[in-house]
């Protein structure tokens, strides 16, 4: 079973990081081959902004996600660190 992940794509959210940490999970997908193992996609406003950038995963949320701890978070989920 494909392990899902949903940034927040809100104005709020992208224009505080998410638009960065966008690319920053599709690339840790694929150096780490885990592509076909993720549905990663985006969603718009979870209406929780004040706590923003949002990202869920497997339906936990998870905030303050930030260029600089999203790796850290993904090394967590799949082991990898």
């Amino acid at each position: 079973m494909k392990k899902e992940i949903v940034i927040c794509l809100g104005s709020s959210c992208f224009s505080r990081g998410n638009k960065q940490t966008v690319q920053i999970i599709k690339e840790y997908l694929k150096t780490n081959q885990l592509e076909d193992q993720v549905y990663f996609h985006g969603n718009h406003c979870y209406g929780n902004c004040e706590n923003g950038p949002i990202l869920t995963i497997d339906g936990k949320e998870y905030q303050n996600i930030s260029p600089d701890n999203i790796r850290y978070l993904l090394d967590k989920l799949f082991n990898t660190d």
